[in-house]
Parts: structure tokens; sequence; C-alpha cells
């Protein structure tokens, strides 16, 4: 990157880290004259940035504020409050700078573990910051943000979960961004979630008597494919909500030949036919239930193999189309505050092709520059990450 760019940038950034602490020290009018002073060496900034390829999608991760807390000797609860305050001006920064998506950590599933009087506390908090996003003058009405609440959101209590549900038909109409707020999340949930509904999905369209089947020789035509009744029963079986009395008995069942069709899989249908198969395992037990089924009407095993052993049953795209996270393309930088470079569980499935930024900064010591410098190694590693998304 040019030696004269660089300068350029770091003089502004200085210029405006200069005016942030002359604001805090003046007079009301003076603090006005300061802030916009700042905004315009802001844009300025902002507009130098642009001559380079912008994050389309930052994904952060506020890491810090009990931290914070303690070590500024605050009351329980104040980091967060002043974490609040520092997303409040990254929102900000990002949309000026023309980012159409924001994601942000805000309620990890694992949160729930900690002391029941602070997950309280952060669920209140939560709930006030909610319902303030509804109001004229925040920072949702004022750029235009679609707000969208990601996650297992039936593990909220209803007071939070109404209010989540509230903004977001609020803001339905939006257009112009895009803030996704992951609570109750985890990825691994997630993925599971996906898994799930994919397979629900799959087995409504290969449901007996619907508009494709032939009912009088007992096979279904699903996409060119041929689907026994006595695989379908399985599947129907195998898919539906057991009680663990019947997940026992099943799992007896079939416990001797899953293995075995594992490997034939893997043998018959290369990696992928295995990879398939290995994330949804319902099908690896269908087919060892087939194949110690006879009498009239049911197929084979090596037929039902055939039948059932297909990757294009289940593909990626349709676990990714039941993604929380499907509103939105994957993130282009992920910013995870104080120093860490772990994912904790966040967008795992999303950032195979992400950059990974970790300032030093606890989350509320977060300032524009930390921004900048983010937008400054994305720049850098632009061409990288291109060429590994046009390789896929």
């Amino acid at each position: 990157m040019p030696t004269n760019f660089l300068f350029l940038l770091n003089s502004l950034t200085l210029a405006i880290h200069v005016l942030i602490k002359m604001e805090k020290n003046s007079g009301t009018r003076v603090s006005e004259l300061f802030g916009s002073l700042g905004s315009l060496l802001r844009r300025c900034m902002f507009r130098i940035l642009s001559i380079g390829p912008i994050p389309n999608h930052f994904a952060f991760i506020m890491d810090g504020n009990r931290r914070y807390a303690k070590k500024q000797q605050l009351e329980e609860g104040a980091g967060h409050r002043a974490g609040f305050s520092v997303l409040m001006s990254m929102l900000k920064y990002c949309y000026e700078l023309g980012v159409t998506y924001v994601t942000i950590y805000a309620f990890s599933i694992e949160n729930f573990k900690r002391r029941p009087d602070e997950v309280q506390n952060l669920m209140d908090l939560i709930l006030e910051k909610i319902e303030g996003l509804l109001n004229e003058e925040s920072i949702v009405n004022e750029y235009g943000i679609r707000v969208y609440f990601i996650g297992n959101l039936k593990l909220l209590s209803e007071p939070v979960w109404v209010a989540a549900e509230k903004v977001m038909k609020a803001t339905a109409n939006n257009t112009k961004c895009m803030l996704l707020i992951c609570i109750a999340y985890t990825s691994c949930d997630e993925i599971v979630h996906a898994i799930h509904e994919s397979c629900k999905n799959k087995w409504e369209e290969i449901q007996p008597c619907n508009s494709h089947k032939v009912c009088n020789g007992g096979i279904e035509v699903v996409d060119g494919k041929k689907i026994d009744d006595g695989v379908l029963q399985s599947v129907q079986e195998l898919c539906r909500v057991e009680t663990n009395e019947l997940q026992a008995t099943r799992a007896s069942t079939a416990r001797s030949g899953v293995a075995e069709g594992v490997e034939r899989t893997g043998k018959i249908n290369g990696v992928a036919g295995h990879a398939v198969h290995g994330s949804c395992d319902k099908w690896d037990e269908v087919q060892s239930l087939e194949a110690s089924r006879s009498g009239n009407g049911v197929i084979s095993n090596e037929e039902s193999k055939k039948l059932l052993v297909d990757p294009s049953i289940l593909k990626v795209v349709d676990i990714e189309r039941h993604m929380y996270m499907s509103v939105a393309p994957d993130p282009d930088v992920v910013i995870r505050s104080s120093g860490e470079t772990r994912l904790s569980n966040f967008l795992l499935w999303q950032t195979s092709n992400c950059l990974l930024y970790s300032p030093n900064a606890l989350w509320p010591d977060m300032r524009l520059w930390h921004l900048v410098w983010a937008v400054l190694d994305f720049q850098r590693s632009h061409s990288y990450f291109e060429k590994k998304k046009k390789q896929l």
C-alpha cells in the first residue's frame, strides 16, 4: 500500500483522536465545533478508504466488558453499558463507511450458565436497549436499518422475545442496511437446527400420497428417483420426534448395520456421499432397518442402498437455506476485541473465508482507528480471499 496513503490516513486518525480528547474537556459550544470538525475529518478518511474495496459485512465479538468494569473498578453491569455506547459508535462508523451488513454477538447460549442474577441483569439491559431501538432518534431510524434477531429465540424470556419481534416487524421495510443481533446463539445450535429443518423438509417432499405418488404400485417418484413405501415408512419413523424409549429400541435394532452402511456408502459414492450420511445418520439407520425386512412390498437391501445412498438427497445448499444467518451473505471481517483469536462458537459455518482482526483493546476501549485498521487489513488481503472464493 502506498506510503503517502498510509501517512494521510494516520494523520487523519490522529487528528480525530486529538479532537475527541479536546472535546471531552471543553464546553458545550466548543464541543459542538470539535464534533463537527471531527465528522468532517472522518468523512474525508472514509472517502480515502473507499478508493479500495470496502467490506460488505462486518461481524463483531464484543469481548472484554466485564474485564473493563473490573479494571476501572466499576459496578457490575457498567462495563456492558459502556460497551453498548461503543457499539452505537461502531455501527455509525460502519454505515458511514458504506458497510451493508453488521452482525454482533450479543448473548451466547453458553452465557445462560453464568450466575442467575448476572443473566437477569444482562437480560434487563438487553430489553432496555432493544426497546430503545424503536425511538425516533435511534441509529436504526437515522440510517434506515433493518434489524434481525438471530438465534434460538425461544430460549429468551417472554418480554425480550416480544420486544425483539416488535423491532423486527417495525424495521421490516428498511432497506439501506442491516443489523443482525445474535442472541441466544451458538454456531453449533444453528447447524443442528439447519440439518433438522433440512431433513424435515426433505421428508415432506417424499412423504406418501403426495401429488407425485403413484398410489397403486407403492412407488413414489421424486426428482426422477423411485422411493418405496417401506423406505418412506422408515424415514417417517426415524425423522419424527421420538420418546427416549423408542429411540433406545431403534438404536439397538440398527446398531449392527450402521457402521457397515457408512463404510459402504463411502466406497460407492466417494467422499461426498460419505459426508452427507455422516451429517445425517438417520439415512444409514433406514438402510440398516430395510436390510432386515422381508415380505411383499419391501425392496431388497441392495435396491434400498441405490435409492437412499445418494448425495443429492441432502445438499449443502439445503442446509445453508435453513441457517439462521441465511438472511445475509457471509462476513468479510470478524473483529474480536481484547486480543483473543477464538471464534467462541460464533459463525463457524460462515467464516471459512473471512479475515479475523483481534486488537488488544477491550470492547469498551474500541475506537475508530481500530475499525480503520481492520479495513486496511481487509484491503491488503482482499485479492487472496477473492482467489480462495473462486476455488470453491
